[in-house]
């Protein structure tokens, strides 16, 4: 069964709460890809809308939006998620995971698009970790 751990990011107040998930609630994150949009219920969010942004497996190997599926892929590239140049022209062959969450995700990036009538901290009781 997944289970994630959900880094989620206030764009207002600039803070990020981590939340574990699993069980039904991770599910919902199952087959999603970079860019989509999660109900924010999974997490506790009730009425916000979440919009996954990146994420790792357990190896901390990152995802990116840029390659297909969710299995792991060796790229050759010149900078983005995974590798910072330091030089013009150079590049690198790294591994990825592809842009779907699945069973192999360990830890989901999300921000909120749409905000509920309720404030996040009320709805996850204060608790900044």
């Amino acid at each position: 069964m997944a289970e994630f751990t959900v880094a989620v990011a206030d764009p207002e107040s600039g803070q990020t709460h981590q939340l574990d998930v699993d069980g039904q609630d991770a599910n919902r994150f199952i087959g999603k890809d970079i860019g989509e949009d999660v109900d924010g219920g999974a997490v506790g969010l009730d009425g916000y809308t979440l919009e996954i942004s990146g994420g790792s497996d357990d190896a901390g190997r990152p995802m990116r939006g840029d390659v297909r599926g969710s299995d792991l892929k060796s790229i050759l590239t010149d900078g983005g998620v995974g590798f910072n140049p330091e030089r013009d022209g150079e590049r690198k062959r790294i591994t990825v995971r592809g842009r779907e969450v699945s069973d192999a995700t360990a830890q989901i990036n999300a921000r909120i698009s749409a905000r509920g009538d309720e404030s996040v901290e009320d709805l996850l009781g204060g608790d900044d970790e």
